[in-house]
């Protein structure tokens, strides 16, 4: 069993440490508010009164915080991992982050003989819950076969990118195609529901036909039930998009789609929506047509052409 450190447990965090506690392994944990991690205690976690605390015995210790700031206060600050990370250690970031910071990380750890690998995940609070995330990560192969194992027991697509900030490129490429693709699920959903259509009937044909997704089957149902609960946050897709908006910059690459996604999410905040979840965005576009978003029925004035 691995001795394992761990930082944040939020929506997805909780789950993904609770794989692995549940597993056997000796968890010692520290997050923000200590409330948020009562249940993981419970079971049986150590807990830690700061980054550094969780880091000091551990052999390997994870971090998925908020926000690049955090990222860095946790690892890289007065009281971070790196304070208290032993020499042979390896710190595994899973937060989504900034490349670069990624790359600091991976050098100034380097210099006090501990590795560090980034390690991004795509599948929200349902694949946090199931431990069938996407891991993308990035580091060095050895560092990465070591974690394999640990990252096993969250996910099910693990998927080696490239050397330190690799990971985080490839969530970049992830949020990409959800912030265009979650324009098209809202978009359709609310043709259906102004046209009359019964949505749940559109939903079970045209999900399992070429223009299916991740993002329709389990977005789409909770839109339907009038269900913003996150699974992942607009806040923190937002902060998301600026990231691979500011590489895409540094690239000289132009992402219209994902600029327009971008805008129309900070709209969605701009009413009141940064905390409710990324799906949420139905309710920014339903008002640019005059209306509140109102699943279940027919739009009003508009006949029903459902059987």
């Amino acid at each position: 069993m691995t001795r394992v450190g761990w930082i944040g447990t939020g929506v997805m965090g909780a789950s993904m440490c609770g794989h692995l506690l549940s597993a056997g392994h000796e968890l010692t944990i520290h997050t923000r508010t200590r409330e948020r991690a009562a249940g993981l205690i419970a079971r049986g976690a150590r807990w830690a009164q700061t980054p550094a605390e969780a880091a000091t015995q551990a052999e390997v210790t994870f971090t998925i915080v908020g926000y690049p700031a955090d990222v860095r206060e946790v690892i890289l600050g007065e009281h971070g991992v790196l304070v208290g990370a032993q020499p042979g250690s390896v710190i595994v970031d899973m937060t989504t982050s900034e490349p670069a910071l990624a790359q600091e990380i991976f050098h100034t750890a380097a210099e006090r003989g501990v590795a560090s690998i980034d390690a991004p995940v795509s599948g929200g609070d349902v694949g946090a819950r199931n431990a069938s995330l996407a891991i993308m990560v990035g580091g060095e192969p050895a560092t990465v076969e070591r974690i394999t194992p640990l990252f096993e027991l969250m996910g099910k697509t693990i998927v080696h990118q490239g050397p330190a900030g690799a990971g985080q490129h490839a969530k970049m490429v992830n949020q990409t195609l959800i912030a265009t693709g979650m324009i098209g699920v809202c978009e359709a959903l609310l043709y259906a529901h102004r046209a009359g259509l019964n949505p749940e009937l559109v939903l079970s044909v045209v999900a399992g036909g070429a223009a299916g997704s991740w993002s329709l089957s389990n977005y789409g149902p909770r839109m339907l039930r009038d269900d913003f609960a996150p699974g992942f946050m607009v806040e923190h897709f937002i902060k998301d998009m600026e990231i691979a908006l500011g590489e895409a910059r540094r690239m000289n690459l132009a992402l219209p789609g994902l600029a327009l996604a971008h805008e129309l999410y900070l709209a969605l905040r701009a009413q009141g929506g940064g905390r409710d979840g990324t799906h949420s965005l139905i309710r920014a576009l339903a008002r640019l047509s005059g209306e509140e978003w109102q699943p279940g029925g027919p739009a009003p004035d508009q006949p029903s052409t459902s059987s």
